[in-house]
């Protein structure tokens, strides 16, 4: 029975790395169809959402049997209960790209009310971010996990200085850009979010790895 546990928890581990791989596949996409204003591409991250759904629940399935079957303790237990919330992240951070791609086809038809300047930047720490997270469950390694706790935030600043320049400079000086300075608005609140999900993520690494809580409460970091 070891054995069999030992295997069916690589093959979570192995799900667990699919979905992220699919979830931070749609997000490159998705900034990448917002970046082109391609909307062909964008429907084509709504579309692939479908394989993600199904994987999330692939996942749940396995997690849970594994609880019934094998009724694990401690580590075991753990790392299959943080492969559940991880598995659960991921498929938001993946509908957080649908969103974005909603956008991108809403504003394809006209041209960006100012250059993508900090857009990108905060696409990159989001990115980061997933990524590092993910490595931190991957190499079990705790101390990864906190640095993405200490990235998030240089995303809610750059959430809130795309938010300080198209309100000020644009949206108030300009009215009729305020439909196309909200859809970048959404955009950034969306990007933020996937922040928000790794640093949620992380914070579940460090439970597994030390039994420790660190949510709200960053002093015990």
């Amino acid at each position: 029975m070891g054995r069999h546990f030992r295997e069916e928890l690589e093959q979570l581990n192995s799900d667990l790395l699919k979905m992220d791989a699919l979830a931070e596949e749609a997000v490159a996409k998705a900034v990448a169809a917002l970046r082109d204003r391609d909307p062909v591409a964008a429907r084509a991250v709504i579309d692939n959402d479908s394989r993600v759904d199904e994987l999330e629940l692939v996942i749940d399935e396995r997690c849970l049997d594994l609880i019934a079957r094998y009724q694990p303790m401690a580590s075991d237990l753990r790392f299959i209960t943080t492969g559940m919330r991880l598995n659960g992240e991921l498929e938001r951070i993946a509908d957080i790209a649908v969103d974005i791609a909603e956008r991108v086809i809403v504003m394809a038809r006209d041209p960006f009310v100012k250059p993508l300047v900090d857009i990108p930047r905060l696409t990159a720490v989001a990115q980061k971010m997933v990524k590092m997270a993910i490595d931190a469950f991957i190499a079990r390694d705790s101390e990864i996990a906190k640095q993405v706790l200490f990235l998030d935030p240089e995303a809610d600043s750059l959430r809130d200085a795309i938010h300080k320049e198209l309100v000020e400079e644009h949206m108030m000086k300009d009215p009729a850009t305020a439909e196309r300075a909200v859809q970048l608005l959404l955009i950034a609140r969306f990007l933020e979010r996937v922040c928000d999900h790794a640093t949620y993520i992380a914070e579940d690494v460090i439970y597994m790895i030390k039994a420790e809580v660190v949510k709200h409460h960053p002093e015990r970091l």
